[in-house]
């Protein structure tokens, strides 16, 4: 019997090691529990494995039927607080818009709804938040639709660009009917087909110093998924003079990066980490250096993932953070930012910079 323990122990002790999710450690464990079980049954009374293994089925059944037990209490209560949730996000009065989730509402955001970190009171969160994504294309693309999807109630879209056919390979928010369509007003239709019960606001413009205060101060959380460094030092500079969260993305080739800057949380703003811009030859366009196809589809998400969890408070937001993502490789890894005192932008001192 304490050789099974043992055989146990090392199976979980090796999964550990290797990083192995804990329900495929379980599911060794139930092998080897299986395994001794017919040692048990299939040999004979006084075999020497079976000696080795506790002598008699019957400790071993008693220790199944116990841990069967145990899961379906586990499984039953999660189904019974799944269900209070839900309950309770119908029956709780509307703090933000006038009325409560419909039905429809709240079937289609019953996995959000069921979430721990997220319930029917985040739910609520993500209809009254304001969100301002700047740029309708690689990265706005992904960010955008899975913002609809979750169910954030009202998105403005900034962007002067078309739909042209070299945007199908990675912008999947557009479609080959609407080459030639403002790229917000083509975004604007796939988000209201995704989600009816959200509100889409378009700005089909560049955005300039002498509107992007006023457009701002409209919303709670700004996006920012454009691929040249004077929108993102204009959409930086406003961010930190409202006080708004900037979640930002950039991506080259195979290779991506997400953070979000928020000096009004004492994490840095995005010129504390690129005071300069690179020389163009440096950082070339992805029509100059190519970029792969669902690239920005992995690092758009990020940046929905990261609006959630900012408007719902779940988590641990990347402040202070940069995830860096290669496609190349399957490689993962995050670096520690920090806020530059002297920063022309959220430093002592800052300087009026656009």
């Amino acid at each position: 019997m304490v050789l099974v323990f043992a055989l146990a122990a090392v199976l979980w002790g090796i999964g550990a090691a290797m990083k192995t999710p804990r329900r495929a450690r379980w599911l060794m464990i139930g092998i080897l529990y299986v395994l001794v079980l017919a040692v048990q049954v299939a040999l004979p009374s006084g075999h020497p494995l079976r000696m080795a293994t506790g002598e008699s089925p019957a400790f071993w059944l008693i220790l199944g039927g116990f841990a069967a037990l145990v899961l379906a209490y586990r499984y039953g209560l999660r189904a019974l607080r799944n269900r209070a949730q839900v309950a309770q996000a119908m029956a709780e009065p509307d703090q933000g818009r006038a009325g409560s989730f419909s039905e429809t509402e709240l079937n289609r955001y019953a996995r959000h709804i069921v979430l721990r970190e997220i319930g029917g009171s985040g739910q609520k969160a993500l209809r009254d938040a304001r969100v301002l994504v700047v740029g309708a294309g690689g990265l706005g693309a992904p960010a955008l639709q899975y913002l609809a999807a979750a169910g954030v109630g009202t998105i403005g879209v900034v962007d002067d660009d078309t739909v042209e056919n070299t945007n199908l390979q990675r912008q999947v928010i557009h479609t080959d009917a609407r080459i030639g369509t403002p790229k917000v007003f083509s975004a604007q239709a796939a988000m209201e087909a995704q989600n009816p019960f959200v509100t889409v606001r378009p700005y089909h413009r560049r955005l300039t110093p002498d509107i992007v205060d006023d457009l701002m101060a409209d919303y709670d959380l700004v996006l920012d998924g454009t691929d040249n460094f004077d929108t993102r030092y204009l959409v930086n500079a406003a961010a930190v003079r409202a006080g708004l969260p900037l979640i930002s993305g950039a991506l080259t080739h195979w290779e991506g990066q997400i953070s979000v800057f928020d000096p009004a949380h004492d994490a840095p703003c995005y010129r504390c980490i690129f005071p300069t811009a690179p020389a163009p030859e440096l950082a070339p366009s992805c029509a100059e250096a190519g970029v792969l196809g669902p690239l920005p589809g992995v690092l758009g998400s990020m940046m929905a993932v990261e609006a959630v969890k900012l408007i719902t408070g779940a988590g641990a937001p990347l402040r202070g953070q940069m995830a860096i993502y290669d496609a190349l490789y399957g490689e993962n890894r995050t670096i520690a930012l920090s806020r530059r005192a002297d920063c022309e932008v959220c430093g002592a001192a800052p300087m009026a910079t656009q």
